[in-house]
């Protein structure tokens, strides 16, 4: 049995190992946040404007809103915001949605004639008592909160477009930039057929952006124009909480890409920050995700992709997709890279 005085001796040597824990893990994290990883490629150029506002210690929400608007805004990109590949009536249709360290989050669906969606996502997480509004309902209030009415069908997206109707023909099967270029089958996709909904093999669906700032708080964004040539009012993963974006400030958050309809059947991004708390690193929950979707029908799993990108609360990272080809961008105050996303194939 043990005295007093060894009793106060073990105690007082508990207690600092516990400290020196909580010191090891604060380290750890300090040293890897800020933080801010987003989908594919062109998440590079988002990663350096969010990282303007985190290198100065502000707050990932304003962050990632920052981010998602540089592709949101570039003609080029046709498959997120102004420029982005028409529904197959001709319309551009928007999706976003945001979501903070509290748990508030803001979508919009189907939305038109706005530069950005992800800003009235945002005001509608703010300013109203819903987390969603959709067609002309959010298109309503976002001129009545001064959002300017312009144009999204750029000529470019409307040639492609009417070249489309020739044939009408939709197949959306997979969107893989390196497929396109390997003339190598794989088990489960031949290059010959990839089919690109974006119109080009440097253009994907999604942007999905999550990050933590200073303080240790996480946020996310995600903005898509979606599928190219999808029937009117056809919404996918990205601006539904829980599919495309999910936000956990004690665990992690996630943001998936591909196509969404796979996403939104297992409420993808939830799934990654939920297998996150039971322990598994961002990589593993997202490929423990990839799994799951593959595991429910594999024949379909051959011809579609869908990927998962994770951030636990240490500032670890990482990616899975069913195909090859999926890439995802990281900055911080140590590295600024693009990573090839592992994959099942």
């Amino acid at each position: 049995m043990l005295n007093r005085r060894k009793f106060l001796e073990l105690s007082a040597f508990t207690g600092s190992l516990l400290s020196l824990n909580k010191k090891s893990w604060a380290r750890a994290s300090a040293a890897n946040k800020p933080i801010v990883i987003s989908t594919w490629d062109f998440g590079k150029d988002a990663n350096t404007e969010a990282w303007k506002i985190l290198g100065a210690g502000g707050k990932a929400l304003d962050a990632v809103e920052a981010g998602v608007k540089i592709p949101e805004a570039d003609p080029k990109n046709q498959s997120v915001g102004y420029g982005g590949l028409p529904d197959r009536d001709g319309r551009v249709t928007l999706d976003a949605c945001i979501m903070d360290h509290l748990g508030n989050c803001g979508s919009v669906m189907c939305l038109e004639h706005i530069m950005h969606p992800i800003s009235v996502a945002r005001l509608v997480m703010e300013k109203t008592p819903h987390v969603v509004l959709v067609g002309d309902g959010a298109l309503q209030f976002a001129l009545a909160e001064g959002f300017e009415k312009i144009n999204l069908l750029t000529p470019e997206s409307e040639k492609v477009w009417k070249e489309w109707l020739k044939t009408s023909k939709y197949e959306p099967k997979i969107n893989i930039e390196n497929q396109l270029y390997d003339k190598k089958p794989t088990s489960y996709l031949d290059a010959s057929q990839v089919y690109d909904l974006a119109g080009g093999p440097n253009n994907h669906d999604t942007i999905g952006m999550v990050a933590m700032d200073a303080n240790g708080n996480l946020s996310g964004a995600c903005t898509t124009s979606g599928m190219a040539f999808k029937m009117h009012g056809r919404v996918g993963d990205s601006p539904i909480i829980g599919a495309g974006l999910y936000v956990d400030n004690e665990v992690g958050a996630a943001t998936s890409t591909g196509v969404g309809e796979e996403v939104i059947r297992c409420v993808g991004s939830h799934l990654v920050v939920e297998l996150m708390r039971q322990g598994y690193s961002p990589e593993n929950a997202c490929r423990k995700a990839v799994e799951r979707i593959v595991k429910r029908n594999p024949e379909k799993a051959k011809t579609l992709q869908v990927g998962f990108l994770a951030l636990n609360k240490k500032g670890e990272y990482g990616a899975y997709a069913i195909q090859k080809g999926f890439t995802y961008a990281v900055k911080s105050s140590s590295e600024e890279k693009i990573i090839p996303g592992k994959s099942m194939v």
